[in-house]
């Protein structure tokens, strides 16, 4: 079977080509990381105005890499929710029209479920049943994971996701939008020890979450130094790498919790905070330990693609599941509310 899935929940539009028996044929993504920059942040409207622009050439695009007609299409798959709805939208009638026009099945898929499906695209796999630390801009969740749609949320964060506190914190530190590579780039140059941050809901049981105070525990160090006459670019590169352990280390307590309460060896780690070089490293060297293994799609995976749109399609629609002709999407959607396979 070979399934078009398209992604397009926030400001990425992403396409690709998935076959059942050979695999990923071809992927095209664009970006609007340019197209917000000015604004700090994602412009709702802007992003969806910007998919209807880019998702026709996309899908040319990949089936052309991929050498392959419309015709060659079995059924599609695309971004429901959770996201922005006018952004799932436009991925949504795109799909549903092209459903009915060619006359094959069109599915709705989970956006977190397509992260969490990511490492499937790798070589090596992970096997279920496994330990899904979900960490991106909108969500970060421990889910234990017993085979598709069947997911038992373990933790969550209470306040703001890791990826949207890396935002935040590198728009109060004066940095790029967006901010989780900008604060990764400047912690390399960081100082190590200088600033103790701490570790939020560490000290408690329990597998929730939360970066709000972390995030505003942030700024009051940078006023302060700001105010003693230090606003210097070292001083900011070592207050980015405080930040950054702090998140990344919360990070791994609680996965090395989630994993002995499970009694599970496998974690899979995914969503764009997943490309974070100390997080995977950390988060190795703990499992290395345990006897364990973690795994991760390669980094142009870990952030909003159609590839794993594409597979996560695949795998339900090979098990039967598609979607009526009717456009439907959520902007909020339980993952726990999801059929299993």
């Amino acid at each position: 079977m070979r399934v078009l899935g398209l992604e397009t929940s926030c400001d990425e539009t992403g396409v690709a080509l998935y076959d059942s028996e050979r695999g990923l044929l071809a992927d095209a993504l664009f970006s609007q990381i340019d197209l917000h920059r000015m604004y700090g942040g994602v412009v709702p409207e802007l992003a969806s105005r910007d998919h209807v622009r880019r998702a026709v050439p996309l899908i040319r695009q990949v089936l052309a890499e991929a050498g392959c007609s419309l015709q060659d299409v079995d059924a599609l798959a695309y971004t429901a929710g959770p996201g922005l709805v006018g952004a799932l939208l436009v991925g949504a009638c795109t799909a549903q029209a092209m459903s009915t026009a060619l006359g094959i099945p069109a599915v709705g898929v989970h956006h977190m479920e397509g992260h969490l499906l990511a490492p499937m695209l790798e070589e090596n796999p992970p096997a279920f049943p496994f330990v899904a630390l979900l960490v991106s801009g909108g969500h970060t969740q421990l889910v234990r994971v017993d085979g598709i749609g069947r997911y038992q949320l373990l933790g969550e964060s209470l306040d703001d996701a890791a990826g949207e506190a890396f935002d935040k914190t590198a728009k109060l530190l004066g940095l790029d939008y967006p901010g989780g590579p900008e604060i990764a780039r400047l912690a390399e140059q960081g100082t190590a020890g200088r600033f103790t941050f701490p570790r939020p809901m560490t000290d408690r049981p329990g597998l929730d979450f939360s970066f709000s105070g972390l995030k505003t525990f942030t700024l009051n160090t940078w006023q302060q130094c700001q105010a003693a006459g230090d606003a210097s670019e070292q001083t900011r590169a070592d207050i980015a790498y405080a930040f950054q352990q702090a998140v990344v280390e919360t990070l791994v307590i609680k996965c090395r919790r989630a994993l002995k309460d499970t009694q599970l060896k496998r974690l899979v780690i995914a969503g764009g905070v997943s490309a974070n070089l100390q997080l995977r490293e950390q988060l190795g060297a703990m499992l290395s330990k345990l006897g364990g293994q973690v795994f991760y799609a390669r980094p142009r995976f870990c952030t909003d693609n159609g590839a794993m749109i594409a597979y996560a399609g695949c795998q339900r629609l090979l098990a039967g599941q598609q979607d009526g002709p009717q456009v439907a999407v959520h902007a909020r959607w339980p993952m726990e509310q999801l059929p299993a396979v």
